[in-house]
């Protein structure tokens, strides 16, 4: 059983960018061949397309998930990775689109309209085309970003000239029925039309389509009965019918209050605002109880349909309403009434077809203060937390390798540059505090402003030494005065040598007593070994206590 379905909810989501390559050319005789990473392919887009083969939501509601294509990782030999797909979904002529706070983001009107709802991850680079003069040969290459997700919510508004209204079982389905090839069901009791019904009206040269609500109550707008669901189909109509039940067996009912209920139920529904499929606001909907609107007394047929006819008929017309007494059953008033409404029709559509003065764009220039990003201090377990926000740095983050520490310097670089260094020293962030990018599920780090640069011990910037870039050389009067500096240094340190020997050697005369003059002393003030060897002629202290215990010494 076919089903009409004209509200779903729609996840969407884009396909995620492919990653950026790392590679280097490798051939032979060429050690020097470069970076020839390539990029990654972008995400493919989750687009909305008017189809007039598609006449409901259905296949959105058993299938409410729906996901583009992820694009192509790069590869070597500067080889891009291929761009994701679009995914084309199809809907009925007239689908509005909405976010789940209900702010209308497009109205699809017309074939081939269309709608982008969820975005493509943008493709990484590779390391070719992030070499630079100072970075010639990258270690690393950007992510691709994650492709964007999105709730919306499709309703489906009956695209019709003119639409029928009135309480439940006031005959708007048998005059459809009379005045178009339309079928509907028809039966004697009350909300036998779940669905809104079309039909096709020809009246002279004029074609226009006449909707068949379901009927309302009192209390429709608020969500009693089916109205709550079936008044936006009303929202494109140019003009409404009232149809009236003149012969209505209930005793506290009658057409005047009929017509009151009904207007009052129009006047409390609040129509969408007119946004086209770029996004574009434009002119306000017309409230439903201000268009143009006729009164079909039906059931004139029966003899008390006409006694009641002719009771309201002065009453209707003196609101300025043109009334007219139909019948679906001898289709009696269905020709007058018929080109009543072809005329309402042709009306609007002029207006519609009058050319519009141009809308007149005003360009204002970008700011020159402002900023990519903005900064908040927040307090988390007593501790300050400084939160940054904005697309660029959130994009680099989601962009960036963390376990390749080439990629997280130069990440540090991209944000210094951005001035986000500047800012939170400007905002009092002292070095350990934490600072995240992002939302709830941001990066979350401890800042050090040394190591913003990623290379702390150098005062250039990254790929560069200032020490090979030094270009001061001293003169001749200043390596002059170096060298005599080292001198004195050193015969300093000698004077200062002789002196602790003097000192040693008045010890040992000391200790030695009156053998004084028999040995010669001779030091060399350099080994202490060779020291010993001439003391004890040119032997070293294990051979002079050898020669002592056999005896040679004593000869």
């Amino acid at each position: 059983m076919a089903h009409f379905v004209d509200r779903v909810v729609l996840h969407a989501a884009g396909g995620d960018g492919g990653h950026g390559c790392v590679s280097v050319h490798r051939e032979k005789f060429k050690p020097l061949g470069g970076p020839d990473g390539a990029d990654g392919g972008d995400g493919g887009d989750v687009v909305l397309v008017v189809d007039p083969q598609t006449t409901t939501l259905l296949d959105y509601h058993h299938r409410p998930h729906r996901r583009a294509e992820n694009g192509g990782v790069g590869q070597g030999g500067l080889r891009h990775g291929r761009r994701g797909a679009t995914l084309e979904l199809p809907v009925p002529d007239g689908t509005v689109v909405k976010d789940r706070d209900g702010t209308v983001l497009a109205d699809l009107v017309g074939a081939g309209a269309r709608h982008t709802i969820a975005d493509g991850g943008q493709g990484g680079l590779g390391n070719a085309a992030l070499a630079s003069k100072k970075r010639k040969a990258p270690g690393f290459a950007l992510l691709g970003t994650p492709g964007e997700e999105r709730e919306v919510v499709l309703e489906l508004k009956t695209v019709a000239d003119v639409a029928l209204v009135g309480f439940p079982s006031a005959g708007k389905s048998s005059l459809i029925a009379a005045m178009s090839a339309a079928r509907p069901k028809i039966a004697d009791y009350p909300f036998t039309t779940l669905v809104p019904n079309l039909g096709v009206v020809q009246a002279g040269e004029t074609r226009f389509t006449v909707a068949d609500v379901p009927g309302l109550i009192p209390g429709a707008a608020q969500g009693r009965g089916l109205g709550h669901e079936f008044l936006r189909h009303v929202e494109r109509c140019a003009a409404l019918v009232h149809v009236l039940d003149c012969a209505s067996l209930e005793t506290d009912r009658d057409p005047l209050s009929d017509f009151e209920a009904i207007e009052a139920e129009l006047a409390a529904y609040a129509p969408d605002a007119v946004v086209d499929a770029s996004g574009h606001t434009g002119e306000a909907a017309i409230p439903l109880n201000e268009r143009p609107r006729l009164v079909a007394l039906n059931k004139t047929d029966l003899p008390d349909g006409e006694a009641m006819a002719d009771m309201v008929r002065e009453e209707l017309e003196s609101r300025g309403l043109r009334v007219f007494d139909v019948s679906a059953l001898n289709r009696s008033g269905l020709r007058a009434m018929g080109f009543a409404m072809a005329e309402i029709v042709e009306e609007a559509r002029r207006q519609r077809e009058a050319p519009s003065a141009p809308v007149q764009v005003t360009v204002r220039p970008k700011a020159v203060d402002s900023k990519p990003f903005t900064i908040t201090r927040e307090e988390k377990g007593g501790e300050p937390l400084f939160r940054v926000r904005g697309a660029k740095p959130e994009r680099w983050i989601q962009q960036t390798d963390f376990n390749n520490d080439e990629a997280v310097g130069y990440l540090a670089d991209r944000l210094a540059k951005l001035g986000i260094e500047d800012e939170l020293f400007r905002q009092g962030a002292t070095p350990g505090d934490a600072v995240v990018v992002g939302g709830e599920d941001g990066v979350v780090f401890d800042w050090e402003p040394t190591m913003v640069g990623g290379a702390e011990h150098l005062a250039g910037p990254r790929g560069s030494d200032l020490r090979f870039e030094d270009t001061n050389r001293p003169t001749r009067e200043q390596k002059r005065a170096e060298q005599q500096a080292r001198r004195d240094a050193k015969a300093a340190v000698r004077a200062e040598m002789e002196a602790q020997y003097a000192h040693w050697d008045a010890e040992e005369d000391e200790g030695a007593g009156g053998d004084e003059g028999e040995v010669e002393v001779v030091y060399t003030h350099g080994d202490p070994e060779e020291d010993l060897r001439i003391e004890h002629g040119g032997r070293s202290a294990e051979e002079a206590e050898e020669a002592e215990e056999t005896g040679e010494g004593r000869r």
